[in-house]
């Protein structure tokens, strides 16, 4: 096994290992600032991450604005809050070692004041943005204004050619390095194109090779990319390793961290992660924010594709096909299917499934009136937790913040299910992770295959990163 040597990230000499982005309340000061103090670079989710009041106890993220818009004001509050919170924590748990990053969303709620929020309040504590979920071309500005490093997340060179030829160009010297996030292996959302096969996965290999063929034209010889996704054993990787086509590498891991003493996800949650089995984690697109995303295929994702299955196309009038009418809602407004599809209706209703739900796509789907009435709640209750949802149809950009279309059924409040399954706790801790979104890298499985967590072993984070250094 190759030596695995220190590279020049953000302005220091680190160890090639980032601690990778995740979501809410999941990648926390603690993590983050042990992964910091391993040598290596710790990242702080800033998405809408927990604070804490006088005690040290989370502040629960409850919201009493009457309208959509004054709630989104206080996802806000408590986003900024919570990121300033775990960058303080990351800070005096790194002890000057290593660097601390902030990762969010480019297409989270509001998010270029909750960055510029959480920088305000954090100075000096963080030493670089990590950002992706959508082209975040005002990311290299925000950090020239506060002298830090930036670290754009990408799935492709296309994608990182259009931000630099945009906006990166003229901040070349704060790019800190390039995040390629693998569409096929990560963990949580990714970027897979219209062109690209979800069932399909490419090697990772030659799309790393041109996007750094690309950075080298832009003089981007030296600025290391970041392999994000389906990283494990550095064993596996050794041709990455020193190789000159690709120049320098650093890699990233996001799954694998979940599984410390530091990590602050709920214990039944770590329990589950040394269960799976390959396939376990589901490369889907029921998230409201459009993106396919990779979760463990649990009840929650397999409710939501009985929603999609349970599906038919509808027209308000007698048209072609459609000629059985149908009574929808409380008031059965009459719309028509087809007879081969209302035969299908008939068989649902009598498993259960007979409150039809209008989606923007002209088809109705088919769920449990308690379903129904919480699906209708969750949208009601609405906080703007992304700049655009399909599930709610909120929309921080659009004429009274909708987004113009009709909220769709068959996604989800993504801010309430993460929430949830990050402070899972109690008794029945192990049904409520089942039943909410737990994402996950697609080598997820292999906690339960390798013998570094046998006996039900979980190391600290410096027994990771130690271990990750001997590549296998």
């Amino acid at each position: 096994m190759k030596a695995i040597n220190a590279v020049r990230m953000g302005g220091a000499d680190v160890l090639p290992l980032v601690e990778g982005g995740k979501g809410v309340s999941v990648s926390t000061g603690a993590s983050a600032g042990a992964w910091a103090a391993a040598g290596g670079a710790g990242t702080v989710s800033i998405v809408n991450a927990d604070s804490y009041d006088e005690a040290g106890n989370p502040v629960p993220q409850i919201y009493h604005g009457r309208t959509r818009r004054e709630r989104h004001e206080e996802l806000v509050d408590y986003a900024i809050r919570g990121g300033i919170a775990q960058a303080r924590i990351a800070h005096e748990m790194a002890g000057g070692k290593g660097r601390i990053h902030a990762n969010i969303l480019w297409e989270m709620g509001s998010a270029e004041r909750v960055i510029t929020g959480v920088l305000d309040g954090a100075k000096g504590l963080i030493h670089g943005l990590t950002c992706g979920a959508g082209m975040p071309y005002r990311l290299s500005e925000i950090a020239a204004t506060y002298g830090v490093y930036y670290y754009p997340i990408v799935s492709s060179a296309r994608a990182f050619n259009a931000l630099w030829k945009r906006a990166y160009s003229k901040a070349s010297d704060l790019l800190g390095g390039v995040v390629y996030e693998d569409p096929w292996r990560a963990g949580g959302h990714n970027g897979l194109s219209n062109t690209e096969d979800p069932l399909n996965p490419e090697d990772p290999y030659p799309r790393v090779a041109a996007l750094r063929k690309l950075m080298r034209s832009f003089g981007l010889d030296n600025t290391p990319i970041i392999m994000a996704g389906g990283v494990w054993w550095l064993e596996e990787w050794e041709d990455w390793i020193d190789n000159p086509e690709l120049g320098p590498i650093v890699f990233q891991f996001g799954t694998r961290p979940l599984l410390t003493k530091e990590s602050p996800i709920p214990q039944a949650w770590k329990d589950r992660l040394l269960t799976l089995k390959k396939g376990d984690v589901y490369l889907n697109r029921f998230s409201p924010t459009g993106f396919y995303s990779s979760a463990v295929n649990n009840s929650f994702l397999q409710e939501l594709r009985g929603r999609s299955e349970r599906q038919v196309a509808f027209s308000p009038e007698p048209l072609g096909a459609h000629q059985v009418p149908y009574g929808v809602g409380a008031r059965k407004r009459e719309v028509f299917v087809a007879a081969e599809d209302f035969e299908r209706i008939r068989g649902w209703e009598a498993e259960g499934f007979f409150e039809a739900m209008r989606t923007p796509d002209s088809t109705l789907i088919f769920v449990t009136p308690d379903r129904a009435r919480e699906i209708m709640a969750d949208q009601v209750a609405c906080m703007g937790c992304l700049s655009e949802c399909k599930f709610s149809n909120w929309s921080q950009r659009g004429p009274n913040y909708t987004n113009g279309h009709k909220a769709d059924p068959r996604s989800f409040c993504i801010q309430k299910t993460l929430q949830i399954v990050a402070h899972a706790n109690g008794p029945d801790a192990e049904d409520i992770i089942d039943h909410n979104l737990m994402f996950g890298g697609t080598n997820a499985w292999r906690f339960a295959t390798d013998p570094f967590y046998s006996n039900g072993f979980v190391p600290t984070v410096g027994q990771l990163v130690e271990k990750i250094l001997t590549g296998r």
